[in-house]
């Protein structure tokens, strides 16, 4: 009886301590401490009837999780009562404790976690047609508008009128772009722009010509129209040079300043007279000063202007400063050497200079044919080279030369 006893009682024991090892496990995979451990550690149900002896028997007592404490009683191996008949704990202990856990790495893991579907999953037809499969970005490109479905900033920027086809032309323009964020770069800049007065159907047309502008600090955008401000440059008339001279923002307060510097001290201007003369023709200030100083050179030194003479030219017709010299030279010698017009002519309507020499040429030689070519003031017949070059082709037939249309169109197969 006593070693059936022994034998029940070892493998009740063994039961209890494995299931007390096990569910503390699964415990503290979902985030149990172990004073819940303990406190949620296995409770056995009696069993009824028969059994019930059997259940009498079993001498473990959960004290702490996953142990069995022998009876304070069973100490040398006698048994005054059921409960002592038992060999010793520790021994059952350490047994239960090197029973293989078939089920720890299972328990080990987070059973919330869905694994992740496997890329040779078979998926019905139907899930098939829903997948939207996302366009490829291209590696590399020579175009931008390849890269105008993967980009937000050039989607809106061609919303706006810019024309990428002419900005990637621009050295670096395009990588420029392809780095800009349109809500973090791009919005400030377009409103500081509406600030100082481009207008909204400019602003493609603004960025198409300056998309540097983007990459530009905006306090010193701002800096440097406070500068233009300070200069006596009206809101209108600085918003008429941003327009017209997009690069001119991106000139510091300093370049700005020695530009305007060079112009009045160049031409013996007036304060006034220089802002004029800029505000007309702002890309004087963003343009190469090498040209203006060979023209003002060409002027004085091989067409014989006076200095004085020259600052009126310029003062009227400031794009003689950056007109081609070769062109230059050619329509001073058939005014002056053909037409025999005089310097002080040619300075009361430097306007010429700006024709095409072609229009001089036809008109002229249409005039001298019908005998009109009469170009000084003080006598009869006086044509101005203002009149000579300006008015439409009709008007001119009727109101300068006294003839039709059809008679100048004719003189001209002649030449």
């Amino acid at each position: 009886m006593a070693v059936w006893a022994r034998q029940v009682s070892r493998w009740c024991c063994l039961l209890n301590a494995a299931r007390a090892v096990e569910f503390p496990r699964r415990l503290r995979s979902r985030g149990c401490t172990a004073q819940a451990c303990h406190e949620f550690a296995p409770l056995a149900v009696p069993p009824a009837g028969k059994e019930a002896v059997l259940w009498r028997l079993q001498p473990c007592r959960h004290v702490s999780v996953g142990s069995c404490s022998p009876p304070d009683s069973a100490k040398d191996g006698s048994f005054s009562s059921p409960e002592s008949n038992l060999p010793s704990v520790q021994q059952e202990q350490a047994k239960a404790e090197t029973l293989p856990d078939l089920n720890a790495k299972i328990l080990d893991e987070d059973w919330d976690d869905i694994p992740p579907s496997s890329a040779l999953e078979v998926i019905s037809e139907e899930e098939a047609v829903q997948i939207i499969a996302e366009p490829l970005v291209p590696i590399q490109s020579s175009t931008l508008r390849d890269y105008v479905d993967h980009s937000e900033t050039l989607e809106k920027l061609v919303h706006l009128g810019v024309n990428l086809s002419q900005v990637e032309k621009r050295q670096k323009a395009g990588q420029l772009l392809l780095t800009l964020d349109f809500e973090k770069d791009v919005k400030k800049i377009l409103l500081f722009l509406k600030d100082v007065g481009v207008e909204d159907n400019q602003l493609g047309p603004f960025l198409t010509k300056n998309p540097y502008i983007l990459a530009e600090d905006l306090e010193a955008l701002e800096t440097r129209v406070a500068y233009l401000k300070s200069k006596k440059f009206g809101k209108s008339e600085i918003a008429q040079m941003v327009s017209r001279a997009p690069y001119l923002l991106l000139f510091s307060v300093e370049r700005l300043d020695n530009r305007l510097g060079f112009f009045k001290n160049e031409l013996g201007l007036s304060v006034k007279k220089t802002k004029d003369l800029v505000i007309r023709l702002p890309r004087l200030l963003t343009g190469k000063l090498e040209p203006v100083k060979e023209n003002l050179q060409v002027c004085q030194i091989e067409l014989g202007f006076q200095r004085n003479e020259i600052q009126q030219i310029v003062y009227k017709t400031p794009k003689i400063l950056t007109a081609s010299k070769k062109r230059l030279r050619q329509t001073f010698d058939y005014l002056h050497n053909i037409m025999g017009i005089p310097h002080h002519m040619l300075t009361r309507f430097p306007q010429v200079f700006n024709s095409k020499l072609l229009r001089i040429r036809e008109r002229h030689m249409f005039l001298a044919f019908l005998g009109r070519a009469q170009y000084d003031p003080a006598q009869p017949n006086y044509i101005s080279l203002d009149q000579l070059v300006s008015l439409p082709d009709e008007v001119f037939c009727t109101e300068i030369a006294k003839a039709s249309m059809q008679d100048f169109e004719n003189f001209l197969k002649t030449l």
